[in-house]
């Protein structure tokens, strides 16, 4: 193929292109360039599309995926579809999520998470608890985090109903997620973090913690205040960075993901704890807005990654990819006239990401 291939393992669609073509041309089944992709029939695609090209034995690249340790958030009504697809390509899965009531007791999904936990164990991947402090609204509840910092007993039950749930339920892990942390839960929520691991360990249960993209120890607003990367990397057995959301439902469209912006996160991150501990997390959506875009009235759509070039396929749309961001984007018209504009990740996004880890 020629220069528009990069690194021979993406290929850029040019007008003209088809899948037949391309897998001929890439020597490899069709099928197998569908599935990688995640293309369904009628095959539609958009120019400036980036498609994976699968390189080597099946039975190699399935080896290197079990190598890296790679996990994804999933709400127990997940379709068992996209379950059963996706585990073969994770070492954990976190559901989403167990939240706590101000008398330590635990807070089940809405819905049942035992089926999701049994798949991902005959999978051979650790299902993982995701414990957050969410309110009856939905709503991260600050109020409800300072109650849990001020009482040492009120930590003591809900660690013990952890623990008891977990075992019962088959759960190998606890992710803690908590935002919107205030300054002054800061170090409390660190020594509470770790206390939970040291009684966690004991079952070999290890204990991750999601942090808000800092970028320096001072950061200011309400999402990083309490969140002190160094306290919280001595604490945990692991960390996962939340870089994304620089493109969000609300803020006007740019990439979710820019690789500057998750660049300065990590960085600061490596200055605060140690590198093994890191997990860095990837945005797997994307967004469409509604142009022109009017601060406090537009809602961006929250749409797939693997959809977004769908869409662009269906409006004629040709796919932009931005380099500073390595990014992909583009613009449409719906059917009322109404412009849009559309970012999101592909095979260039990923890679890029996966350099820097």
């Amino acid at each position: 193929m020629d220069g528009e291939r990069e690194n021979v393992s993406v290929y850029v669609i040019k007008e003209g292109d088809n899948v037949d073509w391309i897998a001929e041309t890439a020597g490899i089944p069709v099928g197998e360039l569908l599935w990688a992709n995640q293309i369904e029939y009628p095959y539609r695609l958009a120019v400036g599309q980036s498609l994976l090209i699968p390189e080597g034995p099946a039975a190699d690249r399935e080896q290197s995926r079990r190598e890296l340790y790679s996990f994804g958030y999933a709400y127990p009504f997940i379709s068992r579809e996209t379950a059963e697809q996706t585990l073969p390509f994770l070492t954990d899965l976190y559901i989403f999520s167990y939240g706590f009531t101000e008398q330590g007791t635990l807070i089940p999904p809405s819905s049942d998470d035992a089926w999701l936990i049994r798949q991902a164990a005959d999978a051979g991947v650790d299902p993982v608890m995701v414990l957050t402090p969410l309110g009856a609204d939905g709503r991260f509840n600050n109020n409800l985090v300072t109650a849990l910092m001020e009482d040492r007993r009120l930590q003591e039950r809900l660690i013990w109903e952890l623990g008891r749930t977990m075992t019962e339920k088959g759960y190998r892990g606890l992710d803690i997620d908590f935002e919107y942390v205030r300054a002054e839960d800061g170090p409390a929520f660190a020594e509470f973090t770790g206390r939970v691991r040291r009684v966690l360990q004991v079952f070999g249960y290890p204990v991750s913690v999601a942090l808000a993209p800092k970028t320096s120890p001072d950061q200011k607003g309400l999402l990083y205040e309490g969140i002190d990367y160094r306290l919280l990397g001595e604490a945990a057995d692991r960390v996962m960075l939340m870089t994304y959301e620089w493109g969000y439902t609300y803020g006007p469209p740019m990439a979710v993901a820019p690789i500057g912006a998750v660049r300065r996160v990590v960085e600061f991150a490596l200055t605060q704890m140690e590198p093994g501990k890191i997990l860095l997390g990837f945005p797997n959506y994307a967004y469409d807005w509604t142009l022109p875009f009017t601060a406090g009235a537009t809602r961006a759509q929250s749409i797939g990654n693997e959809a977004a070039p769908l869409l662009a396929a269906q409006y004629g749309a040709e796919i932009q990819f931005d380099e500073q961001a390595q990014t992909p984007y583009f613009t449409y018209q719906d059917e009322a006239g109404q412009p849009h504009e559309v970012w999101f990740e592909d095979a260039r996004s990923v890679r890029a990401k996966l350099a820097l880890a």
